[in-house]
Formats: C-alpha cells, structure tokens, sequence
C-alpha cells in the first residue's frame, strides 16, 4: 500500500496538470484570436473618433478578456478533455494505468478535479468579474463608439412600494420628464389617496421629483379631501435610470445586484424575465465544466480507429449540440413557456443522462 500511493498522486498530478494546462494554452489562444479579430474589425471605429489608446487597452480590452475566457470555458474544457485522453489512449498510457490495477472510476477522480476548479473558475468570472467589465465596455461603446440613444417609454404601470402605483403616458429619457403621470395608493385594497399631473421631472441636482400641474384626492371612508397646485418636490421610490431600457442589462449586474434588480422589478410588477434567466443560466453554467469532462474522458479513453481525429470530431458535435440546446432552452424560458428555474437546467439534465450512460459505458 505505501508503494502504490505515491504512484496514484503521481497519476493524479499528471492528468490534472494536463488537463489545466491544456484548458488554459486553449482559451489563451481562442481569446488571442478573437481579440485580433475584434481589433480589425472596430480600428475604424477607434481611429475615426480618436479614442485614447489607454482607453482601448483598459476600458475595452482588459473587460473583453474575461468575458470570451468565460463564453469558451464550456466548449474548450470539452475539447481539452478529449484532446489529451485521446492522446493518452493513442499512445496506450489509459491502458497501460488501468492494467497495473487502478479502477476507471478512480482514473476519473483528477478530471472531475479540474472540472470542479473550472466550474470554480466559470461561477467567479460569470457572477463576480464578468458583470462589472460588460459595465465597463458598455460605458466605453456608450462614450466613444455608439452615442447613447434618447428613447420614449409608453403607457408605464408600476407599483413602486407595496399597495403604491404609479402610471405614466410616456417618459421621454433624453429630458427625464414622465407625461400624464398618476400615483394611487391603496390601505387594504381601498384606494385612500390619488394624485395625477400634466407631468412629472426629475431634479438631477436636488435628487427629486418635480410635480407639476397637480390634483390630489385624499379618500377617508366617506369623506374626500381636494387639492390642487401648480409645482411641488416629492421623493419616489424610482429613479430615471428605471425607466432606461439598456440592452442586455441583467449581463452588467453582479449576482448580489441580480437579486435586488430582480426583487425591485417584481415589486414595481415589471416582467423580470430576463433577469430570471440570467440568474438560473449563471447557476446552471458551472455544472456543464462536470458533464463534459465525464462525457469526454468517457468517449476518448477507447484507443479506436480514427484515433484523435474521430475523437474530436464527436467530441466538437457533442459539444456544439449542448451549446445549441441551452440556447433553446433559453428561448423557451423568455417566451414563458417554461419556467426559466427548469428551462435552463435542461440541457444539463439531457446530457448529464448521456455522460452517466457513456460513463457505464466506458467502465465496461
């Protein structure tokens, strides 16, 4: 026993080394590649409207890096798998480990090792780095590249606190003014206060909101109280950043910030869809990094004819068809037809029946 486990740290070392350097040389050339690729395709952009070089560098290209490092994670940990197993088969090292006695489940525990360090790696990035730095880019294609766009929001319904209501005709974003905008507050299903206005502003140097051209109904059982005016400040549980539909926003939000814009917009009763998609894709992600690598050590541990080739081949179009079901599932939770907790799990429920069946499979 104190001969053989040395030799079983060995063995673990071994495979986790190549597996993590094999992971890691991948996504470092496939982000290479794509940031060549990005650079030619906005230097015009860049030129044209004389971006600072340190802004390029900072602002853009150091918050792209995480981003594509974590959109490949899933596709390169697969291809490092079958990459190096299959190499390990070929040159009959799979062999030659489970002939001296060491079980095809044990030759498995590295590679569920390094899949647990970049399912790690996958959850940090996705809900802790990632966010801040889509932030940080938006800010800098806001700023230099795409001028941020006025827009004109209609026919607003929001509750704002519970058992208060607000509505607005429009909001126009580009002068922060909200048109024919009414608020009704409710005590237990009774309305007991309503006010409407010919508009409402926001007072971007005091903090408030400017009502203007109002009337008030105060209700108290059988009695109703009136008043009006020309202009009062009021302070609203929202701001005019709600009301700015930013593309793709829940990708620029922490996970703590995911939660709280999501509690928010449920309150107001806004649909939250999209934010509920992104928390269960960001918890579902990390778990692919498992699956695929038991699928892959499953499928590359053989020595077959075709060798490497036919290994990665399969492996590419396992792969890709995992990506292409978790971006149906995707659109199956935004359309409502499935709840976004059990749309995103798909994929993963699917493929991880496949890996368990291949992985019974290979032991045999």
């Amino acid at each position: 026993m104190k001969l053989k486990t040395p030799a079983i740290g060995i063995l673990d070392r071994y495979i986790l080394g190549k597996f993590m350097a094999t992971f890691f040389v991948s996504i470092a050339l496939i982000i290479s590649i794509a940031t060549v690729f990005d650079i030619s395709e906005n230097l015009d952009d860049f030129l044209s409207k004389d971006v600072p070089v340190r802004e390029i560098v900072v602002s853009y290209y150091l918050n792209f890096i995480p981003y594509f490092a974590n959109l490949f994670s899933a596709l390169f940990n697969f291809i490092a798998v079958i990459f190096f197993t299959s190499k390990m088969a070929y040159n009959s090292e799979i062999i030659a480990i489970l002939s001296s006695g060491v079980s095809f489940h044990r030759l498995v525990r590295p590679y569920m090792v390094g899949a647990a360090i970049i399912a790690l790696f996958t959850y940090i990035l996705g809900n802790y780095i990632i966010p801040p730095a889509n932030k940080e880019m938006v800010n800098f294609k806001t700023t230099y590249i795409k001028k941020k766009r006025n827009s004109l929001e209609t026919n607003i319904h929001r509750q704002i606190t519970p058992g208060t209501y607000i509505y607005m005709r429009s909001y126009n974003t580009s002068n922060d003014v909200g048109y024919k905008f009414t608020i009704e507050k409710f005590d237990e299903g009774k309305l007991t206060s309503k006010l409407s206005a010919d508009f409402i502003k926001w007072d971007r140097e005091r903090k408030v909101w400017e009502i203007n051209n109002y009337f008030i109904r105060d209700i108290d059982g059988n009695r109703e109280k009136i008043t009006t005016g020309t202009k009062k400040d009021t302070t609203l549980n929202m701001v005019p950043e709600d009301y700015v539909a930013l593309k793709n926003m829940a990708e620029t939000l922490s996970l703590p910030e995911l939660n709280k814009e999501i509690e928010s917009l449920k309150l107001r009763g806004i649909n939250a869809i999209d934010f509920l998609v992104e928390k269960h894709k960001r918890r579902a992600n990390p778990f692919s990094a498992f699956i695929l690598t038991l699928i892959g050590v499953s499928l590359a541990s053989r020595k077959v004819k075709g060798g490497l080739g036919l290994h990665l081949g399969l492996g590419i179009l396992i792969a890709f068809s995992y990506i292409m079901f978790m971006q149906i599932a995707t659109v199956f939770a935004i359309s409502g037809s499935v709840p976004p907790s059990i749309a995103v799990w798909i994929p993963n429920l699917i493929f991880g029946a496949l890996a368990a069946y291949l992985y019974k499979r290979a032991m045999r």
